[in-house]
């Protein structure tokens, strides 16, 4: 039987950016078709002689490298998306989104402009809690190679739970962890998504506030409506069939929470959800008013709202009885303007999550001199199991390197921020080949940004930089030395 994973990549593929994309010159429409099958072929191989490696910086590497050496445009464009996911699970957003982008083009079935009409941009996170209050079901979608798309579903998971929202599930979540509840965190066993800090995290917060989490994900064979089906057959069974009075919200990607219209071939999982349940759930699409790469396509009135609001948060319209504007009225009840991205130190600061996380600066000094080195940082009452709160990539590269050759960082310089709520962290380096190099515990404090020096920017730093020999004493702040470890090579 084919993995769960190999039938997410599939489907994904299916309603992509590589059937947006016309054939270039000289090719037919069966031509590039048939170069784009040999390019999924290819990508399925790749991918899984990276799972072999070990460890996940080692990984990321397989699946940068193969890119790097193949400039074919089909293979880009399909294979681009295999990357983008790796990349956003080492915590290289800006890399992910530039590896894979889908453009949203004006479309006969979008509504009118909101700057057209009478409505009013409102801000998305107080909007949508007033519009979830008397709903059942609550779906959003995501974006899978662009967690900021998950960012606000983070964010109101506090005001769900507070309106009597019981149960939370997310797309890939996989069935076979039985102890994810009771262990309070995602493992590389819990789901493919989970993989990356923003997605557990927003499992970890579910867990947290109480929310019953439910894997929905299809294990049969195939793909198209055949998923979607059982997708929506698991959630009601789930949820509904043994708990009426529960109330869900669900992350899912893309357009499988479109309420109206063929998708994959059959029907939608929301579609399919709502004729078994018999709920209409409000539907909350984040994925097509975003800013996307340069040389991609945004829709032209996500430019127009951005020079003319300047939003400095994710925004929805309303008219004056309170109703919410949607790009797609036939397919969606709500649709989000998210903002640019903010960069710094090539992150998005986004990752603040509207103020609940801190910058903590690190730099190259933990890697101990191998690079490219994986920095993580994992709550201390986690095990060492745990997808981590935030982890990025540091190695040291030419100034004028482009794409291909990126992993994360700083030019000649390696360093950048991990974005981390206020406790107590256990900081890791690890190399290429999954070996820890060094190891610290840090607290970031309710007050500042942490327990160490100040950086650049006021923000707190931690530079493992090491003298001869690992058991040399480190340049660490003295409050830290006492808890700090380095492994020799």
């Amino acid at each position: 039987m084919r993995s769960t994973v190999s039938i997410v990549l599939l489907s994904c593929l299916a309603a992509g950016a590589s059937a947006q994309t016309p054939p270039p010159e000289p090719l037919t429409p069966y031509q590039w078709q048939q170069q784009q099958k040999v390019a999924f072929e290819a990508s399925e191989r790749i991918y899984a002689d990276a799972l072999k490696r070990n460890g996940l910086l080692a990984q990321y590497k397989t699946m940068r490298d193969a890119y790097r050496s193949d400039k074919n445009q089909a293979f880009r464009i399909v294979f681009g998306q295999y990357l983008s996911w790796y990349q956003s699970f080492v915590g290289d957003y800006v890399g992910a989104h530039g590896s894979y982008s889908i453009r949203q083009l004006a479309a006969k079935d979008d509504a009118p402009s909101p700057l057209a009409g009478s409505y009013t941009a409102k801000p998305a996170l107080d909007a949508i809690a007033e519009l979830a209050k008397d709903r059942k079901a609550v779906f959003f979608n995501e974006a899978h190679n662009v967690p900021l798309t998950r960012s606000l579903t983070l964010e109101l998971l506090p005001r769900l739970r507070a309106e009597g929202y019981t149960h939370f599930a997310a797309e890939t979540l996989y069935q076979s962890d039985a102890d994810l509840q009771k262990r309070g965190y995602a493992n590389e066993k819990s789901g493919f998504y989970t993989l990356e800090p923003i997605s557990a995290e927003m499992v970890r917060t579910a867990i947290k506030l109480g929310f019953k989490v439910v894997a929905y994900e299809s294990e049969k064979e195939g793909n198209g409506d055949v998923r979607e089906y059982d997708q929506a057959k698991n959630l009601y069974e789930r949820v509904f069939k043994t708990d009426p009075n529960a109330r869900l919200v669900v992350n899912a990607g893309y357009a499988h929470i479109q309420e109206n219209g063929r998708y994959l071939g059959g029907k939608s999982m929301a579609q399919h959800f709502r004729r078994l349940a018999d709920i209409d759930p409000l539907t909350i699409e984040q994925t097509m008013l975003i800013d996307h790469p340069p040389g991609t396509e945004n829709h032209p009135y996500y430019t127009a709202v951005i020079q003319s609001l300047h939003p400095a948060a994710p925004i929805v319209f309303e008219d004056k009885h309170g109703e919410p504007w949607t790009l797609k009225p036939k397919a969606y009840d709500v649709s989000v303007v998210f903002p640019p991205d903010q960069i710094r130190d090539e992150r998005p600061t986004w990752l603040e999550l509207g103020g609940l996380r801190k910058p903590y600066y690190v730099n190259g000094g933990l890697c101990q001199g191998d690079f490219p080195c994986l920095i993580e940082a994992r709550y201390a009452n986690e095990g060492t199991d745990a997808i981590p709160a935030d982890r990025l990539v540091l190695t040291v590269v030419e100034s004028n390197a482009g794409l291909d050759g990126r992993l994360i960082t700083g030019h000649g310089d390696a360093h950048g921020d991990l974005y981390l709520r206020p406790g107590r962290y256990r900081l890791t380096a690890t190399n290429d080949s999954n070996r820890t190099v060094y190891s610290q515990d840090v607290t970031i404090d309710e007050k500042s940004t942490g327990v160490g020096e100040p950086g650049k920017d006021g923000r707190a730093q931690v530079d493992g930089s090491r003298r001869r020999g690992c058991a040399a004493t480190m340049a660490v702040p003295p409050s830290l030395q006492s808890t700090a470890t380095c492994n020799a090579r």
